[in-house]
């Protein structure tokens, strides 16, 4: 069939799967943002789960969703290499110049970006962006005390304060939480206390690998309060099935069941394998309107050849050689969760020789801990890719 009108390629203008089955997320998001703009108390959302179930595709279209509330609406993703104040900063800079519509800068706004400027200088940032004319010089007191968790709730209250005085709300969508410093997850939770205790319109959805709850609770008690954790999944088979069917029927071609079943059991029901797997056997059906179980056959290596050398490949590539060993005999035991005892006998490994690369594996995120003495791959079927690319 026609490659061009591909329904399972980005881009298509179809719904992707990993938005099938998940209207109770957008349900309870699209509540905290009417909460928070009609001045009442919301949870900041949280959504943890493996790679590749969809929790950034539900940040993006949370984005939407702010927007379409009249909300200004922001992205990050927090990396190794990039500290959290310049991500933060690079933030509320952006979002308080679209506060800032019009000739000028309304002095609540000017207030703000004076206290922004204050963060930035204590905290030696770059100011980055574009110049806001006539801006005032750094407002000493509220961002510059050096302690991360004050300067950042100052932050947030100015910009909760702004927002509020324009009749709108700010949303701040951060990706790959997990990666956040113990201290600096803890700051983020400060400021989210201050101005839920102010009911500001600012609400921050996050998204992290399964470990983050753990990693919440440990950097402050009162977690539970700030956050509504949602764990996202595989989908179920009704719901793969119709993430496959669906975008195809709009385009008058069905899959015949056996073509779906083949699918669904292959990919397990993540939202990302099943894109690819229904890219690959559109692509190779003779058509004119239907995917059968043989174009499945057939497109199941080309599939499988792309996520290995694009979604698996990217991940281990980042791992040293000690740590793929590590990774490769986690494999050899099948599929996980796996006893780290069993993996240091599999490696004939000390606990002092295993327990740096556990750790660095997990800080990765190649690897989390599900429990006490367990680890488990973030990446789902990643066993299999590394039989397939190591043994």
């Amino acid at each position: 069939m026609d490659p061009v009108r591909n329904p399972y390629s980005p881009g298509a203008g179809t719904p992707p799967p990993a938005l099938v089955g998940r209207n109770a997320e957008l349900r309870a998001f699209d509540i905290a943002i009417q909460r928070l703009g009609a001045a009442r108390s919301a949870k900041s959302l949280v959504l943890t789960g493996l790679r590749g179930v969809g929790k950034t595709v539900l940040l993006r279209e949370f984005g939407r969703i702010g927007e379409r509330r009249g909300w200004v609406c922001r992205h990050a993703e927090v990396r190794e290499d990039q500290p959290f104040p310049e991500v933060m900063a690079i933030l509320m800079r952006e979002a308080l110049l679209r506060l800032s519509t019009g000739e000028l800068v309304a002095d609540r706004v000017r207030r703000a970006l004076s206290v922004l400027k204050s963060f930035q200088v204590r905290w030696q940032l770059p100011e980055g962006g574009e110049v806001v004319l006539g801006l005032d010089p750094p407002l000493p007191g509220r961002a510059d005390s050096g302690m991360l968790d004050h300067d950042l709730a100052g932050l947030f209250l100015e910009i909760g304060e702004a927002a509020r005085d324009r009749g709108t709300g700010v949303l701040f969508t951060i990706d790959e939480l997990q990666f956040l410093a113990r201290d600096h997850l803890a700051a983020l939770m400060v400021g989210l206390h201050r101005i839920s205790q102010e009911q500001l319109p600012v609400l921050v959805a996050g998204a992290g690998l399964p470990s983050l709850p753990g990693l919440a609770g440990d950097a402050k008690t009162y977690a539970e309060r700030l956050f509504a954790f949602r764990v996202i999944n595989s989908l179920d088979n009704a719901e793969a099935r119709a993430a496959l069917a669906d975008p195809a029927q709009d385009g008058n071609v069905h899959w015949q069941p056996d073509a779906l079943e083949r699918v669904v059991d292959r990919t397990r029901g993540y939202p990302y394998f099943l894109q690819e797997f229904g890219k690959h056997a559109w692509d190779v059906a003779d058509g004119p309107d239907e995917i059968t179980a043989a174009d499945v056959e057939t497109a199941t290596p080309l599939a499988l050849a792309e996520l290995d050398t694009g979604f698996f490949r990217v991940r281990i590539d980042r791992a040293t050689g000690e740590e793929r060993t590590y990774l490769a005999a986690m494999a050899s035991l099948g599929t996980g969760p796996y006893a780290t005892g069993d993996v240091a006998a599999v490696l004939n490994w000390t606990a002092t020789v295993v327990g740096p690369h556990h750790d660095a594996l997990i800080r990765r995120g190649l690897c989390y801990s599900p429990r006490h003495g367990v680890i488990d791959f973030t990446v789902p079927m990643f066993d299999e890719f590394v039989r397939r690319a190591m043994m």
